[in-house]
């Protein structure tokens, strides 16, 4: 198999199995939540330095066992860090910025606000379009539509959103994040 097709193939896995892996992850309790992402992405990452990918028999179950094995190395990793001084925690300034966090909270009950204006089908076209990766002709496959509906609701869905959210609300959620 090619590099390019390998990547692909990789590509692809990590849109199908990231969430997965993330609740994996989270069954096991080896790894903080925060690091969820960074232990999909090192998996990932040494799934692509594998030259032999392509004869994975049961690729989702080695990505889990990976997975496992990586998480370990975390926990291990962060039980023989040393403790900080509690002189360093005085020295450290506080980079709690409030008035961000409430910007952002309210962009968040913008965008639920805006979402519950979209019927049940819209919604759960974006859902499986942003959050499992699906592209439409799957999405239609999956809720049993045509493709055109698919496209046509899809389309329609940001349209309203678009309308219903304040821009001002949303540059902050996009602050909040930086």
């Amino acid at each position: 198999m090619s590099h390019p097709d390998q990547e692909n193939r990789l590509i692809e896995w990590f849109r199908r199995w990231r969430t997965p892996l993330r609740r994996f992850l989270a069954s096991r309790s080896a790894v903080r939540p925060a690091d969820f992402d960074d232990v999909a992405q090192e998996v990932f990452l040494r799934l692509l330095r594998y030259d032999a990918a392509q004869i994975v028999e049961h690729p989702q179950a080695y990505l889990f066992k990976m997975a496992a094995n990586v998480a370990a190395e975390w926990s291990i990793r962060a039980s023989n860090r040393q403790s900080h001084e509690p002189h360093w925690l005085a020295s450290l300034a506080s980079e709690d910025r409030p008035e961000e966090t409430l910007d952002c909270e309210v962009a968040q009950l913008e965008i639920k606000r805006a979402l519950n204006t979209l019927s049940p089908r819209e919604r759960a076209i974006l859902k499986l379009y942003f959050e499992e990766g699906l592209s439409q002709a799957e999405i239609a496959a999956k809720l049993g539509v045509s493709f055109r509906i698919v496209r046509r609701d899809f389309e329609k869905s940001y349209g309203k959103l678009r309308r219903e959210l304040n821009d001002e609300l949303t540059r902050a959620l996009q602050y909040g994040r930086e």
